[in-house]
């Protein structure tokens, strides 16, 4: 798998429900530091059904998180999932989010009473 550099930006902390859910989660982290993977790929590293990820990729669609592209090579179908610079900023954002949210709950150390 080959690494995509992008200049770093902190996020803006923010929830988003579409990322949430944790199929989608993981499917947007999967993908975040690639160019793109095979549907093929993307089902077999999360392990769903072709027929959950396509619902799951829908989702992503619809919000412009992932891209889907459908190519024919050779006579044989392939389709490719790219998440998209909306999708990565979502992901970037949620995850900032969670760790924020993280250190909110985190015990704090206590002033010893000495």
């Amino acid at each position: 798998m080959r690494q995509v550099a992008y200049p770093v930006t902190m996020p803006r902390p923010i929830f988003d429900p579409v990322v949430h859910e944790p199929h989608r989660l993981q499917i947007c982290a999967l993908l975040a530091p690639t160019h793109g993977l095979p549907f093929a790929r993307v089902r077999d590293e999360v392990g769903l059904s072709d027929s959950a990820l396509s619902k799951h990729l829908r989702s992503l669609e619809a919000e412009s998180y992932v891209r889907i592209t459908r190519v024919v090579t050779a006579g044989r179908r392939s389709t490719r999932v790219t998440l998209t610079p909306a999708g990565r900023e979502a992901l970037c954002g949620h995850v900032s989010e969670l760790q924020r949210l993280a250190r909110l709950a985190s015990p704090r150390p206590r002033a010893s009473a000495d």
